[in-house]
């Protein structure tokens, strides 16, 4: 049995995009309890040349509607960067999710071959598209999940892999 362009993107962009909204749930409730100034988490990095925590919710949702976009030939919604709350985080991922749960699989499968072009000012990195997805998009996009989730973890929210891996 082979995997389809759509099976190896949307639903996993769905699930971790759910997994990671109810770990920004758990990170509300840790902030309410001990009554501590959101910001604390949110502005957070684990290393001084590492992106804060919005940054690395803000990259992963971006991961996501831009590798859906691209593969399915569609233009890459614009979200604003400007969240600074668990709750604009939170609306973040909500829109994230309705855009990427919105592409249909007739819209991505055969997009193995497809010619993809991304510039980065003067440079142009070519992919072919599941070079795209398996190569750049996926790890990228868990490599920012799995870093907001670090944050977290690190800062005393209680969560553990079955949060980050969510349920079956």
């Amino acid at each position: 049995m082979t995997i389809s362009m759509y099976q190896a993107s949307v639903p996993c962009f769905v699930r971790t995009l759910g997994n990671l909204s109810a770990i920004l749930d758990k990170a509300q409730a840790y902030v309410d309890a001990k009554k501590l100034d959101p910001a604390a988490l949110t502005a957070y990095r684990l290393f001084p040349d590492m992106f804060p925590m919005t940054r690395q919710v803000q990259i992963a949702c971006d991961a996501a509607k831009a590798g859906v976009a691209r593969l399915a030939g569609l233009e890459i919604p614009v979200h604003e960067d400007s969240e600074k709350t668990l709750a604009e985080l939170q609306a973040r991922i909500a829109k994230t999710l309705a855009f990427v749960q919105s592409v249909t699989p007739a819209q991505i499968d055969g997009s193995e071959e497809k010619d993809i072009v991304i510039k980065r000012g003067d440079t142009e990195t070519h992919y072919k598209g599941q070079q795209f997805l398996l190569g750049n998009v996926l790890p990228n996009f868990y490599f920012h999940v799995t870093t907001a989730y670090n944050i977290l973890r690190h800062n005393g929210v209680e969560i553990g892999k079955r949060d980050y891996l969510g349920k079956p």
